[in-house]
C-alpha cells in the first residue's frame, strides 16, 4: 500500500497530458485551383513536431499540448499558417499561394555515352504492340465520372455582389475554407455519373449505359462553351499513339516514337507503383510554345509498359482560353494485360480574357471491375448512343436512377467509389446554394449568346443575333426576329420560327419548323417545315449553309441581286433515323414554289414538254422532290442532350455523304422527271508536327436538262467574310454545271512557323493555308434548254483553282485570309486577289 499514493499521483499527472493530445488532419492544396500540393511540410511553428503530406497533399499529425497554430510550406509556395482550437480532433485545409523561395537550376551531367532514359524509351516502343489498348479485342468496366466546376480569379465587380458575399458567408458558417476565402474558387456545378462501358477495338465501337447520376449547383446548358468542354469527358486518353488529341489540339505523346525531337528526358528514380517496380522519368518540352507536356512518367521495369503519367501543358502553349491543363492517369498493371486507365484526372481552366473570371473544370474518372476480351456478339449491342445526363436535371426524362433527393443523400453519397478530398467535401457542402446565384447564371447565358447566338428569355431562346438586321440592294433594310423552344417546354418537341421584313421590296417573310423526337435510341426524328422568303438562286442547291451562321448572315448583305433573287415557298416533311452505328438516313418530301424575280429565257425539252411557241410563258417553277440522304461516320461519338444531338471528339475516319433527289417539274405547262446525285467525303487528318489538314471532296451529276438556276451552282462568295465551304474568289453564278468534281483543302499549321519568330510568338497567331479546285461541265442538252438566257454562265474548259494563305487566332477569334485566283483571271468583274475576314471559335 505504500506505493499506492505515488501511483495515484502519477496517474493524475499523466491524465491531463493525455487529455491535451490533439489529432490534426487535413490537406494542402493550391489556392488557385484546389489541386493537391504533394509532399508539403506541415509543422507546428517553433517546435520539432511535423509531418510530410502524401502525394495527394493529405496529412495527419498528433501533437501534445495546446498549440495555437499550424503551418505548411512547399517549394514555390508561400508558407501559410492556420489557427487551432482546443478540440481533440481538428481538420485543416491549407490553400497555398505561389511565392516563397525557389531553388536555382542544377545541371547534372553523365559520363555515360547516352541518356539512360533513351534506352528505356526504346524498350517502350519495342513492347508497344503487347501493351497498348488496341492489343485487346474488347474491354468492359464500371466507370465513375465526376465533374466539378468553379469560378476562379473573380474580379472585384463580381466579388462585391451581394449574392457572392452571401455564398462566402454561408461557407464561413459551415467552416468551408475551400469557398470561404475572398479569393477562393467559387463552386458553381458538380455532377457524378455512374455507367457501365463496353469497348470494342476492332472495329472501334463504344457503348455506355448510364446507371446513376447526381447533380449539384448551376448546370451548363447545351451548346455553351462549358458543354463543349464536357465532351472531353467522353474521350479516353491513350498515350501510346504518337499524338494525343486534347480539346481538338494534337499534343505529341511523351512516349511517342521520335519524342526526343520534342522532349528532354531525365531518369530520376526507381520506385514502386502498386506492385510494379517502375522507372520514374521527368519530361520537359524543348520549346515552351509547342503543344507538348511537362511532368513525369512511370515505366514498368517488367514489360516496359506505361504505368502512370502526371503532366501539364506548358502555360505558353498556343491554346486559346485555356490557362491551365493537367492530366493524371493511373493504368492497370501489365500483369493483368494491356493497360486500361484505372483512374484519370483532367483539369482545365478556361479564361476568356486576362481580366475576367476563369472557369475551372475538373474531371475525375475511376474505372473498376474490368473484364478483358469479352466480345458481345448480340446484334447492335455496341450501337447504343451516349445519352448525356449532365445537362438534364429531370431524372424522369432521362430514365436514370439515383438523382439527388431533397429528402436525403443521393446514390453517390453512399456508394462513391473514391474518397472526396477535404476541399471537395467542403465545396459539396455549400454547392447547392449556388442555384440562387444569378450572376453565375448570367455569365453562362452571355457566353451562350456569344457562341450560339441565342438569348434565353423565360422558356424560349431568341435569335440568332447575327440575323437580326441586314441591308442589301434588293430588300433594303431587312429586319428579322426568331425564336426556338427549349426543353423547359418539351424534351421531345422543338419549334423554330422567324418573321422578317424588307423595307425596299415591301415583303413580309416568315418560316417555321417543328421537330418531334419519336425515339432516342436510334434518334428517330420527324420534322415539318414551311418557309416563305426571298432567297438567292445561287445558294439553293448548296448544303453547307447550316454549318456557317456567319456566312448565312453575310449573304444577306450587299449585292443581293447578283445571286439571282427568287421568291420561294418551301413545304417539306422529313424523317431521320440511325439505321446502324454511324449510319444516318434521312428521307425528305418537299414542294417548292419558285418564282424568279429576274428575267430568264429558258424552254423545257424532253418527253412531256410542250411545243415551242412565240408566246411568252411563265417562269414560275413547281418542284416536287423526294430526297434521300445518307451519312456514314463510322467512329463518330454522338451525345444526346436536351432535345438536340451533337458529335464530340475528333473522328479518325472520313465522313461519307450521299444524296439522291428524284424530282418532277411543272414548268410552263410541261411536266417531267429529273434526277440529281451528290457524293461527298470529309475528313480532318493530323499531320503531326505539320498541323492538321481538313479536306472535302465532292462529286455531282445531274443527267436531266434543267433551267440553269436549279442546276448545280458552285458556291461562290461575294461577301467580305471567309467561308471554308465556298470558292472565295468566285462570283455567284459564275459557273453552272450538271456534272462536277471539287476538292477543298484547309490546313492549320498551329504555331509551327510563327512560334519560331520571337517578335510574333507572344501574339499566339497561327499560320493557315487553303486550296480549292473545281472541274465540271455543262452538257449540250442543258445548254440548249437555256439557249435564250443572256446571262448563261460560261463553260468550264479548265479547272478553276484558287489558293490562299493567312493568319488565324488574331485576338483569339479573327482569321484573315489572302487568296489568289490562279485560273480564269481574265473574266470581267472578277477579282484575282482578295482578302477575306472570318470569326471562329478554336481553342
Amino acid at each position: 500500500m505504500k506505493f499506492l499514493a505515488p501511483l495515484l499521483l502519477a496517474c493524475l499527472l499523466v491524465l491531463p497530458a493525455a487529455a491535451q493530445r490533439i489529432i490534426i488532419s487535413g490537406q494542402v492544396v493550391e489556392a488557385v485551383n484546389g489541386e493537391p500540393v504533394p509532399f508539403a511540410s506541415v509543422f507546428i511553428p517553433k517546435t520539432s513536431s511535423g509531418v510530410t503530406a502524401d502525394a495527394d497533399g493529405k496529412f495527419k499529425l498528433a501533437v501534445a499540448g495546446s498549440p495555437d497554430s499550424i503551418a505548411a510550406s512547399a517549394m514555390g509556395f508561400a508558407t501559410q499558417r492556420r489557427k487551432l482550437t482546443n478540440a481533440p480532433t481538428q481538420t485543416v485545409l491549407f490553400r497555398m499561394k505561389t511565392g516563397g523561395v525557389t531553388l536555382g537550376e542544377v545541371f547534372v551531367s553523365s559520363r555515360q555515352p547516352e541518356n539512360p532514359a533513351f534506352r528505356i524509351l526504346r524498350e517502350v516502343q519495342k513492347h508497344k504492340p503487347e501493351n497498348e489498348r488496341n492489343a485487346l479485342q474488347a474491354a468492359e468496366f464500371d466507370s465513375y465520372n465526376r465533374i466539378e466546376t468553379s469560378l476562379i480569379d473573380l474580379p472585384k465587380s463580381l466579388s462585391n455582389r451581394k449574392v457572392v458575399k452571401d455564398i462566402r458567408a454561408l461557407a464561413v458558417r459551415r467552416g468551408a475554407v475551400a469557398a470561404a476565402d475572398p479569393d477562393a474558387p467559387l463552386p458553381v456545378f458538380a455532377s457524378e455519373v455512374g455507367s457501365r462501358v463496353y469497348q470494342k477495338y476492332s472495329p472501334l465501337r463504344r457503348r455506355e449505359d448510364l446507371l446513376h447520376k447526381q447533380m449539384r449547383g448551376v448546370g451548363p446548358r447545351e451548346g455553351s462553351v462549358l458543354s463543349q468542354m464536357l465532351g472531353s469527358n467522353f474521350q479516353s486518353f491513350d498515350f501510346y499513339p504518337n499524338w494525343q488529341n486534347v480539346l481538338g489540339k494534337d499534343f505529341i505523346s511523351p512516349i511517342a516514337e521520335g519524342g526526343r525531337l520534342t522532349y528532354e528526358y531525365e531518369l530520376q528514380d526507381s520506385v514502386f507503383v502498386g506492385k510494379d517496380w517502375c522507372y520514374k522519368i521527368a519530361v520537359t518540352p524543348k520549346r515552351s510554345h509547342d503543344l507538348a507536356f511537362k511532368g513525369t512518367i512511370w515505366i514498368t521495369q517488367q514489360g516496359y509498359a506505361l504505368r502512370r503519367i502526371d503532366v501539364v501543358a506548358s502555360p505558353e502553349a498556343n491554346i486559346n482560353f485555356v490557362s491551365d491543363l493537367r492530366i493524371y492517369q493511373d493504368l492497370t498493371s501489365p500483369d493483368d494485360g494491356p493497360g486500361i486507365a484505372a483512374r484519370t484526372k483532367l483539369l482545365i481552366s478556361v479564361r476568356p480574357y486576362e481580366k475576367q473570371a476563369a472557369m475551372l473544370v475538373r474531371f475525375t474518372t475511376v474505372n473498376s471491375n474490368i473484364v478483358r476480351n469479352k466480345v458481345h456478339t448480340e446484334s447492335g449491342f455496341y450501337d447504343q448512343p451516349i445519352v448525356s445526363s449532365l445537362m438534364e436535371t429531370d431524372d424522369k426524362s432521362s430514365g436514370l436512377l439515383g438523382g439527388l433527393s431533397p429528402n436525403g443523400p443521393g446514390y453517390f453519397d453512399q456508394h462513391r467509389p473514391d474518397t472526396l478530398s477535404l476541399s471537395e467535401q467542403q465545396t459539396f457542402a455549400v454547392l447547392d446554394s449556388a442555384k440562387s446565384l444569378p450572376s453565375v447564371r448570367n455569365v453562362l447565358d452571355w457566353v451562350e449568346l456569344l457562341v450560339n447566338g441565342y438569348k434565353r428569355v423565360g422558356k424560349l431562346d431568341f435569335g440568332p443575333i447575327s440575323t437580326l438586321y441586314a441591308h442589301n440592294d434588293f430588300e433594303g433594310n431587312r429586319f428579322r426576329i426568331g425564336f426556338r423552344t427549349t426543353p423547359e417546354i418539351s424534351h421531345n418537341w422543338l419549334t423554330q420560327a422567324y418573321l422578317a421584313y424588307g423595307t425596299l421590296d415591301g415583303r413580309f417573310k416568315y418560316g417555321a419548323r417543328v421537330s418531334y423526337i419519336a425515339e432516342r435510341r436510334h434518334w428517330t426524328v420527324f420534322s415539318g417545315e414551311f418557309k416563305h422568303d426571298v432567297e438567292q438562286a445561287a445558294l439553293l442547291d448548296n448544303d453547307f449553309l447550316d454549318n456557317n451562321n456567319l456566312f448565312i448572315a453575310a449573304s444577306r448583305w450587299g449585292r443581293f441581286k447578283q445571286g439571282r433573287p427568287v421568291l420561294r415557298d418551301l413545304t417539306s416533311f422529313s424523317m431521320q433515323r440511325d439505321l446502324f452505328h454511324g449510319f444516318t438516313q434521312t428521307m425528305t418530301l418537299r414542294y417548292q414554289y419558285v418564282n424568279p424575280l429576274f428575267e430568264i429565257h429558258s424552254r423545257p425539252s424532253g418527253p412531256g414538254a410542250p411545243m415551242p411557241t412565240d408566246e411568252p410563258g411563265s417562269n414560275i417553277l413547281h418542284l416536287s422532290e423526294l430526297v434521300s440522304e445518307s451519312r456514314y461516320a463510322p467512329d463518330e461519338n454522338l451525345v444526346q442532350s436536351e432535345n438536340r444531338r451533337r458529335a464530340v471528339g475528333l473522328k479518325r475516319w472520313p465522313v461519307f455523304g450521299f444524296r439522291y433527289t428524284l424530282g418532277a417539274i411543272d414548268w410552263t405547262h410541261g411536266n417531267f422527271m429529273y434526277h440529281k446525285f451528290n457524293l461527298s467525303v470529309q475528313h480532318s487528318v493530323s499531320l503531326g508536327q505539320l498541323g492538321r489538314l481538313t479536306y472535302r471532296a465532292e462529286g455531282n451529276y445531274i443527267p436531266t436538262a434543267l433551267p440553269y438556276f436549279i442546276l448545280k451552282t458552285p458556291l461562290g462568295n461575294q461577301t467580305p467574310f471567309y467561308n471554308a465551304n465556298a470558292f472565295n474568289l468566285m462570283n455567284y453564278f459564275e459557273f453552272v454545271t450538271d456534272r462536277s468534281a471539287s476538292l477543298r483543302l484547309d490546313h492549320h499549321f498551329e504555331g509551327l512557323f510563327i512560334n519560331a519568330i520571337p517578335g510574333l510568338r507572344a501574339l499566339n497567331w497561327r499560320f493557315v493555308a487553303t486550296g480549292n479546285v473545281l472541274y465540271g461541265k455543262l452538257s449540250d442538252r442543258s445548254r440548249r434548254i437555256n439557249r435564250d438566257s443572256p446571262d448563261l454562265p460560261g463553260q468550264i474548259s479548265t479547272p478553276y483553282v484558287e489558293v490562299g494563305y493567312g493568319v488565324e487566332n488574331i485576338f483569339k477569334f479573327i482569321r484573315v485570309d489572302f487568296i489568289h485566283r490562279l485560273t480564269y483571271r481574265d473574266v470581267p468583274n472578277t477579282n484575282n486577289f482578295g482578302i477575306k475576314v472570318g470569326a471562329q471559335f478554336r481553342l
